[in-house]
């Protein structure tokens, strides 16, 4: 699977975010690195849209889609600043 920059997954973002999510900065929680989203490395054909953290390549979010929802866990990020 060949991963891509974070800006693959802003397709896939707008579904969910009125906003624009690949300018979006959040926090690794695993070492701590800070960054936009469009600078995570995805990966687009799991079962949805892996991010992982450049940095280290822990997993930062984790997004799926069904027929009629979203699951979006972000279990992997300390925090994630919307907007400004």
């Amino acid at each position: 699977m060949e991963p891509l920059d974070g800006n693959a997954a802003a397709g896939m973002l707008s579904e969910v975010f009125a906003m624009e999510m690949t300018a979006a900065r959040g926090r690794c929680a695993t070492c701590g690195n800070e960054a936009a989203v469009g600078e995570a490395v995805v990966y687009m054909h799991a079962p949805g849209v892996v991010a992982r953290c450049r940095t280290c390549g822990a997993v930062l979010f984790v997004l799926t889609r069904g027929r009629d929802r979203h699951w979006l866990g972000v279990r992997g990020l300390a925090w994630l600043e919307l907007g400004g």
